[in-house]
Protein backbone atom coordinates (compact mmCIF):
# COMPACT_ATOMS: atom_id res chain seq x y z
CA UNK A 1 0.00 0.00 0.00
CA UNK A 2 1.41 3.70 -1.05
CA UNK A 3 1.75 5.98 1.60
CA UNK A 4 2.05 9.84 2.14
CA UNK A 5 5.06 10.83 4.24
CA UNK A 6 1.99 11.60 7.42
CA UNK A 7 1.52 8.29 6.93
CA UNK A 8 5.29 6.72 7.55
CA UNK A 9 5.48 8.39 10.45
CA UNK A 10 5.28 6.05 12.90
CA UNK A 11 5.22 6.65 16.31
CA UNK A 12 6.93 9.78 17.61
CA UNK A 13 8.88 10.42 20.98
CA UNK A 14 5.93 13.28 21.90
CA UNK A 15 3.26 10.01 20.80
CA UNK A 16 5.37 7.60 23.24
CA UNK A 17 5.62 10.40 26.46
CA UNK A 18 1.90 10.73 26.03
CA UNK A 19 1.28 6.82 26.16
CA UNK A 20 3.37 7.10 29.27
CA UNK A 21 0.92 9.84 30.54
CA UNK A 22 -2.34 8.84 29.65
CA UNK A 23 -1.63 5.18 31.83
CA UNK A 24 -1.10 3.17 28.61
CA UNK A 25 1.68 0.69 29.71
CA UNK A 26 3.81 -1.88 27.95
CA UNK A 27 3.48 0.01 24.38
CA UNK A 28 7.02 1.16 24.22
CA UNK A 29 7.98 -1.41 22.42
CA UNK A 30 5.45 -0.60 19.64
CA UNK A 31 7.63 1.97 18.55
CA UNK A 32 10.54 -0.62 16.75
CA UNK A 33 7.08 -2.31 15.51
CA UNK A 34 5.78 0.26 13.84
CA UNK A 35 9.64 1.53 11.98
CA UNK A 36 10.34 -2.04 11.51
CA UNK A 37 7.19 -1.90 8.97
CA UNK A 38 8.05 1.64 8.05
CA UNK A 39 11.10 3.65 6.52
CA UNK A 40 10.75 6.85 7.89
CA UNK A 41 13.29 8.59 10.31
CA UNK A 42 11.40 12.17 9.46
CA UNK A 43 12.75 14.15 12.99
CA UNK A 44 9.84 15.68 15.20
CA UNK A 45 9.80 19.10 13.02
CA UNK A 46 9.17 17.32 9.84
CA UNK A 47 6.49 15.26 11.54
CA UNK A 48 4.96 18.70 12.18
CA UNK A 49 5.17 19.95 9.06
CA UNK A 50 3.36 17.11 7.39
CA UNK A 51 0.39 17.22 9.47
CA UNK A 52 0.07 20.69 7.61
CA UNK A 53 1.11 23.63 10.14
CA UNK A 54 -1.51 21.75 13.04
CA UNK A 55 1.39 22.53 15.69
CA UNK A 56 1.82 25.84 14.72
CA UNK A 57 -1.77 26.66 16.04
CA UNK A 58 -3.00 27.11 19.26
CA UNK A 59 -6.44 28.16 20.94
CA UNK A 60 -9.71 27.70 19.08
CA UNK A 61 -8.04 27.63 15.68
CA UNK A 62 -5.90 24.46 17.05
CA UNK A 63 -9.10 22.59 18.24
CA UNK A 64 -10.58 23.38 14.87
CA UNK A 65 -7.93 22.22 12.54
CA UNK A 66 -7.67 19.28 14.90
CA UNK A 67 -11.30 18.09 14.77
CA UNK A 68 -11.57 18.98 10.93
CA UNK A 69 -8.91 16.99 10.72
CA UNK A 70 -9.40 14.02 13.30
CA UNK A 71 -13.05 13.44 11.62
CA UNK A 72 -11.54 13.10 8.33
CA UNK A 73 -9.16 10.61 9.38
CA UNK A 74 -11.28 8.36 11.79
CA UNK A 75 -14.37 8.68 8.35
CA UNK A 76 -11.30 7.08 5.97
CA UNK A 77 -10.97 4.35 8.92
CA UNK A 78 -14.55 3.46 8.95
CA UNK A 79 -14.68 3.48 4.78
CA UNK A 80 -11.90 1.36 4.88
CA UNK A 81 -13.55 -1.26 7.23
CA UNK A 82 -16.55 -0.94 5.24
CA UNK A 83 -14.38 -2.19 2.02
CA UNK A 84 -12.59 -4.90 3.79
CA UNK A 85 -15.88 -6.37 5.92
CA UNK A 86 -16.66 -8.52 2.43
CA UNK A 87 -13.18 -10.04 2.26
CA UNK A 88 -11.77 -10.54 5.34
CA UNK A 89 -11.59 -13.87 6.48
CA UNK A 90 -10.15 -14.10 10.20
CA UNK A 91 -13.14 -14.20 12.69
CA UNK A 92 -11.37 -11.77 15.10
CA UNK A 93 -9.88 -9.69 12.08
CA UNK A 94 -13.45 -9.21 11.23
CA UNK A 95 -14.57 -8.31 14.44
CA UNK A 96 -12.00 -5.63 14.73
CA UNK A 97 -13.25 -4.10 11.16
CA UNK A 98 -16.69 -4.12 12.61
CA UNK A 99 -15.07 -2.15 16.30
CA UNK A 100 -13.32 0.52 14.32
CA UNK A 101 -16.45 1.45 12.43
CA UNK A 102 -18.89 1.66 15.64
CA UNK A 103 -16.50 3.36 17.49
CA UNK A 104 -15.11 5.52 14.89
CA UNK A 105 -18.16 7.00 13.54
CA UNK A 106 -19.20 7.55 17.55
CA UNK A 107 -16.62 9.57 17.77
CA UNK A 108 -17.28 11.63 14.54
CA UNK A 109 -20.62 12.17 15.72
CA UNK A 110 -19.30 13.83 18.93
CA UNK A 111 -16.86 15.83 17.21
CA UNK A 112 -19.01 17.55 14.72
CA UNK A 113 -21.15 19.26 16.77
CA UNK A 114 -18.39 20.61 18.38
CA UNK A 115 -16.59 21.76 14.99
CA UNK A 116 -20.16 23.64 14.41
CA UNK A 117 -18.98 25.60 17.87
CA UNK A 118 -15.58 26.40 16.42
CA UNK A 119 -17.04 27.82 13.35
CA UNK A 120 -17.35 25.00 10.90
CA UNK A 121 -14.57 22.85 9.64
CA UNK A 122 -11.67 23.82 8.77
CA UNK A 123 -11.79 22.56 5.00
CA UNK A 124 -8.01 23.23 4.11
CA UNK A 125 -7.22 20.84 6.95
CA UNK A 126 -9.87 18.57 5.90
CA UNK A 127 -8.62 18.61 2.53
CA UNK A 128 -5.03 18.16 3.38
CA UNK A 129 -5.97 14.99 5.29
CA UNK A 130 -8.41 13.49 2.76
CA UNK A 131 -5.51 13.77 0.54
CA UNK A 132 -2.84 12.00 3.00
CA UNK A 133 -5.29 9.41 2.91
CA UNK A 134 -6.18 8.91 -0.60
CA UNK A 135 -5.88 4.99 -1.39
CA UNK A 136 -6.17 3.41 1.43
CA UNK A 137 -9.71 1.96 0.77
CA UNK A 138 -8.46 0.63 -2.48
CA UNK A 139 -6.06 -1.41 -1.21
CA UNK A 140 -7.79 -3.34 0.81
CA UNK A 141 -10.14 -4.22 -2.04
CA UNK A 142 -7.40 -5.60 -4.29
CA UNK A 143 -4.99 -7.44 -1.77
CA UNK A 144 -4.24 -11.14 -1.69
CA UNK A 145 -4.10 -10.87 1.97
CA UNK A 146 -6.51 -8.41 2.83
CA UNK A 147 -6.76 -9.51 6.44
CA UNK A 148 -2.87 -8.09 6.53
CA UNK A 149 -2.89 -5.54 4.48
CA UNK A 150 -6.11 -4.20 6.93
CA UNK A 151 -4.14 -4.70 9.41
CA UNK A 152 -0.93 -3.11 8.41
CA UNK A 153 -3.05 0.28 7.28
CA UNK A 154 -4.61 -0.06 10.29
CA UNK A 155 -1.72 0.11 11.97
CA UNK A 156 -0.53 3.25 10.08
CA UNK A 157 -3.72 4.88 10.52
CA UNK A 158 -3.73 4.85 13.84
CA UNK A 159 -0.01 5.84 14.14
CA UNK A 160 -0.58 8.82 12.46
CA UNK A 161 -3.90 8.96 14.92
CA UNK A 162 -1.72 8.92 17.98
CA UNK A 163 0.56 11.36 16.54
CA UNK A 164 -1.96 14.00 16.40
CA UNK A 165 -3.95 12.83 19.56
CA UNK A 166 -0.77 13.51 21.83
CA UNK A 167 0.10 16.89 19.52
CA UNK A 168 -3.73 18.08 21.05
CA UNK A 169 -2.53 16.68 24.84
CA UNK A 170 -0.25 19.35 24.64
CA UNK A 171 -1.79 22.22 22.56
CA UNK A 172 -5.41 22.03 23.93
CA UNK A 173 -7.07 23.85 26.84
CA UNK A 174 -10.44 22.49 25.77
CA UNK A 175 -11.39 19.74 28.51
CA UNK A 176 -13.91 18.27 25.72
CA UNK A 177 -10.54 17.83 23.54
CA UNK A 178 -8.25 16.65 26.10
CA UNK A 179 -10.33 13.88 27.07
CA UNK A 180 -11.23 12.47 23.54
CA UNK A 181 -7.64 12.67 22.80
CA UNK A 182 -6.22 10.26 25.66
CA UNK A 183 -9.43 8.36 24.64
CA UNK A 184 -7.89 8.00 21.31
CA UNK A 185 -4.26 6.76 22.39
CA UNK A 186 -5.94 4.40 25.04
CA UNK A 187 -7.88 2.80 22.70
CA UNK A 188 -5.75 2.90 19.12
CA UNK A 189 -3.06 2.35 21.07
CA UNK A 190 -4.30 -0.83 22.45
CA UNK A 191 -5.69 -2.18 19.19
CA UNK A 192 -2.36 -1.31 17.56
CA UNK A 193 -0.74 -3.60 19.94
CA UNK A 194 -3.17 -6.36 19.38
CA UNK A 195 -2.60 -5.48 15.51
CA UNK A 196 0.83 -6.29 15.68
CA UNK A 197 0.64 -9.60 17.62
CA UNK A 198 -2.09 -11.10 15.01
CA UNK A 199 0.72 -9.85 12.01
CA UNK A 200 3.56 -11.61 13.99
CA UNK A 201 1.76 -14.46 15.28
Amino acid sequence: MKTSSFFRIGLTALTLTALTLTGVPGRAQMDHGMHSMTSSTAPVSQQMQDMGGLATLSGKAFDRAYLSMMVTHHQRAADMSRAAQGRLKDVQVKAWAAAIIRDQTREINTMNPWLGTLGGTDTRMQGMMASEMKGMTASVKTAKNPDQVFLQGMLLHHASALDMASLALQKSSDARVLKLSRDIIKAQADEMYAFKQWLTK
